[in-house]
């Protein structure tokens, strides 16, 4: 088991330093393009070129260019945004991902939760009237996209309905930090976390319940069935078990992209500064040092969950480890 956690280990680090590599190639080694510009911004100065050429390392070679970058991200934490006028970019980042972090956070259990209920009442009762309107349901969920339901959600909840009693105890768009109130942290994210949430439990019911019928199929249902072992446990302890496989697969590919980034809609809707929002407003302003180190930072989350599932996927079927 440790030595395949060695290997994993590796393999992220392997896999990082190629992403950093070609997303520096990328933003610095486009042919017909100057990257001093494009990190100075539009109209900028001889001064302010001289100066990034220098700070960058831009009138060296690549080799050296990539190790002034990658030790302003990683190491001294000094990258700096000429386009927003001196916006420590490391700083940002780390200040924005507490925040996409409790989004996120908070949504994976509810999707998890819901995904699985979801799944395993459809197939408990596949076939009959409650598989019918869950699938439905799911598919509802599935379609609704993320930035209207959030519009629909902030139209009832802070404009329409606001005084009911229904959202009365909605505060305001924005995030707050948990450190400083919990209740209102958690107040202000309830709503963003079931507007994330809610087609992914569709989604991941779904898929869960196509998996355990499937499961269903297989051999050791049958002979678990010849024991007089009741549906439920068969269920639960047999057939649950060999479906999350794809379950599991699913959430670390989706927990790490949103943690990358793909909460963008809703932290736009709901007005909150993580991660995606800051790279949301960096694209509009062509921020290169932002976006890169949004991209990266991206990257590592993705590569964290893929190696999480990898671990989950031992746990879950010990006929992995032998391969």
């Amino acid at each position: 088991m440790l030595t395949i956690l060695l290997q994993r280990l590796a393999q992220m680090a392997f896999v990082m330093f190629g992403i950093s590599v070609m997303v520096f190639l990328i933003f610095f080694a486009t042919p017909g393009s100057d990257p001093a510009a494009r990190i100075a911004g539009k109209n900028a100065a001889p001064e302010t070129l001289a100066a990034v050429r220098h700070d960058f390392g831009l009138d060296q070679s690549l080799p050296v260019q990539y190790a002034v970058m990658m030790k302003k991200l990683f190491v001294t934490g000094d990258l700096v945004s000429f386009v927003n006028r001196g916006l420590k970019v490391v700083p940002a980042i780390v200040e924005a991902t507490p925040v996409t972090l409790s989004l996120v956070f908070g949504a994976a259990l509810l999707w998890v939760a819901g995904g699985l209920a979801i799944g395993i009442a459809a197939a408990a009762f596949r076939g009959r009237l409650i598989d019918r309107l869950l699938m439905i349901l799911s598919l509802t969920g599935v379609a609704i996209p993320v930035f209207w339901l959030g519009e629909m959600t902030n139209l009832l909840s802070q404009n329409r309905l606001h005084d009911t009693l229904f959202f009365s105890w909605v505060p305001a768009l924005g995030y707050v930090p948990f450190a400083e109130d919990p209740l209102g942290w958690f107040k202000a994210l309830l709503l963003p976390w079931f507007t994330l949430a809610l087609g992914f439990i569709g989604l991941y019911g779904r898929v869960l319940r196509a998996s355990i019928v499937e499961i269903y199929q297989e051999d050791f249902i049958r002979t678990a069935r010849a024991k007089g072992l009741s549906e439920s446990r068969i269920l639960l302890r047999h057939a649950l078990r060999m479906s999350l496989v794809p379950f599991v697969t699913m959430f670390g590919l989706d927990f790490g992209a949103l943690v990358g980034g793909g909460a963008l809609m809703t932290e736009v809707v709901f007005g909150l500064n993580g991660v995606g929002k800051l790279t949301y407003d960096s694209l509009q302003s062509l921020d290169l040092p932002v976006i890169m180190a949004s991209v990266l930072y991206a990257s590592f989350f993705v590569v964290v969950a893929n190696a999480l599932v990898d671990i989950a996927y031992l746990m879950l079927d010990p006929r992995i480890r032998s391969n």
